[in-house]
């Protein structure tokens, strides 16, 4: 198993199970069968809504004897409404509860947005904070806190630009340690990455494959498919493995954690064995060269006339 490492020496596997999107009733199977496979990554956050459920798992696991807890790189994701000062910790609890943990590996803000506390998903101008009401520090500021109570052993960041990372940096008494983002050869976060290695940071892709299951109030009717794009499939065939595998190690090649989602048991094993495929320098450079450009998660359901941010505060310029 390939692993990143962080500067403490922890290592966490290079390819995990994503969770967002998988339903309650089909989760905790995922779970299993994803251990079962020899996964030892897992990725969590609060607003997926099946923490309950994956924590389920995690007691079967443990009981079973399957797995021990220490033996599983778990990470969980602060949601937009928790980001004043006082609610990092009670919101990281809650998951805790939920996950049936003591502590998590890796926490993370979620987004750059403040919803105001108890606001699932806010619709109206007045369900959000501001950055002047509830500044990036400031939940900083918590998510350290989470760490000094050992809630946590990593902190870091989701859907983070570098402007957004530098204001961190500014005030942060523990420097970020990772930044979640949507990669893969459409979008392929070249410069972001560097930034972020540059300043000790760890990178994980998220929506490696495309997203293409995600709601289709957030798709777009002419997207693109990864899954379909000609050069994938060509180094599919070169390398007898799927177009799946091929996106998956694209990120384990520059050293960068994947979180494939799924709940299909063989697709799940199949996703891990990724981590296999020796891809060549050619295969590199026509994977980030590929000539399309597209985001699949564009952030616009945060932004609008009813909301005060735009879509500057989560991408680059």
């Amino acid at each position: 198993m390939k692993y990143i490492t962080f500067k403490n020496g922890d290592q966490m596997p290079i390819i995990g199970l994503g969770t967002w999107k998988s339903k309650p009733g089909e989760v905790y199977d995922a779970v299993l069968w994803a251990l079962e496979a020899g996964y030892r990554h897992i990725d969590c956050a609060a607003v997926y809504n099946n923490e309950k459920e994956v924590g389920n798992a995690f007691e079967k696991a443990f009981t079973s004897g399957l797995v021990k807890r220490e033996e599983i790189f778990i990470t969980s994701k602060l949601w937009n409404s928790s980001h004043r000062f006082e609610d990092v910790v009670p919101a990281l609890n809650k998951t805790l509860k939920d996950l049936k943990l003591d502590y998590l590996d890796l926490y993370l803000i979620h987004w750059p947005i403040a919803f105001k506390a108890g606001v699932g998903f806010a619709q109206t101008r007045e369900e959000f904070y501001t950055y002047k009401d509830v500044p990036l520090a400031q939940t900083w500021a918590g998510m350290e806190e989470a760490h000094a109570q050992g809630l946590t052993r990593h902190i870091g960041m989701s859907n983070f630009n570098r402007a957004k990372l530098e204001e961190i940096f500014q005030t942060a008494e523990i420097k970020p340690e990772m930044n979640q983002i949507e990669l893969h050869p459409y979008l392929p976060q070249k410069k972001l990455v560097e930034f972020c290695k540059s300043h000790g940071m760890l990178v994980t892709a998220y929506s490696p494959l495309g997203s293409g299951d995600r709601a289709t109030s957030i798709k777009k009717d002419d997207e693109p498919s990864l899954l379909e794009n000609d050069t994938i499939k060509a180094i599919a065939e070169k390398h007898g493995c799927s177009p799946a595998q091929v996106l998956i190690s694209f990120a384990v090649h520059r050293d960068i954690a994947v979180i494939p989602k799924s709940t299909n048991k063989d697709r799940i094993k199949e996703n891990l064995k990724a981590e296999d495929i020796e891809l060549d320098t050619d295969d590199l450079k026509k994977l980030l060269d590929i000539g399309t450009s597209y985001r699949f998660i564009d952030g616009s359901f945060f932004t609008g006339s009813k909301s005060p941010y735009n879509l500057s505060d989560l991408w680059e310029k």
